[in-house]
């Protein structure tokens, strides 16, 4: 497997921090072994993450979707919601999980699936808590893809929901 290159200045999703910016590749003595680390920084969650480069693939560190994959998860989205008869505790960490994978089109599905509009039922408090936490994930990097603000996709994303309704 090849191993993947960044750049300062790149969009990278880390699975459970979602999208960063690579700030600085660097080289450090840690334990006395000198490692080089890739510097990522989190803007909304004002966070600085330090990966190892030889853990980078293996911590699920990857660059941004581009256009083209990116059409699966806009695929997803206007696909009709699953519903699911499963208790709720279980479809919970079912959809953490998807959130926590990285994989922009397994957090599309928990978007699709969790979407409600005025005219439904109103959602549990844990029930919101993680759509939104799923709809941001997808906001963030759809707006890195589309070089675009927060607003716009996720204005262009709800429309998106929206025409499969």
């Amino acid at each position: 497997m090849a191993k993947t290159t960044y750049n300062p200045g790149d969009f990278v999703v880390y699975p459970t921090h979602g999208v960063g910016k690579v700030q600085d590749i660097s080289k450090d003595c840690v334990a006395g072994c000198e490692l080089e680390l890739i510097v990522v920084n989190f803007d909304k969650d004002r966070m600085t993450l330090r990966i190892p480069m030889t853990k980078a693939d293996s911590a699920g560190l990857r660059k941004i979707s581009n256009r083209n994959s990116f059409g699966a998860v806009l695929t997803t989205l206007k696909g009709k919601p699953k519903a699911k008869r499963s208790m709720w505790s279980r479809r919970a960490q079912e959809y953490e999980a998807k959130i926590n994978s990285g994989n922009p089109v397994a957090i599309a599905e928990v978007v699709r699936d969790l979407h409600r509009d005025e005219d439904q039922s109103e959602q549990s408090y844990s029930e919101r808590i993680i759509y939104e936490q799923a709809f941001d994930r997808l906001v963030s990097e759809y707006a890195a893809v589309e070089k675009i603000n927060a607003t716009d996709a996720a204005d262009r994303l709800v429309k998106i929901i929206h025409t499969n309704t």
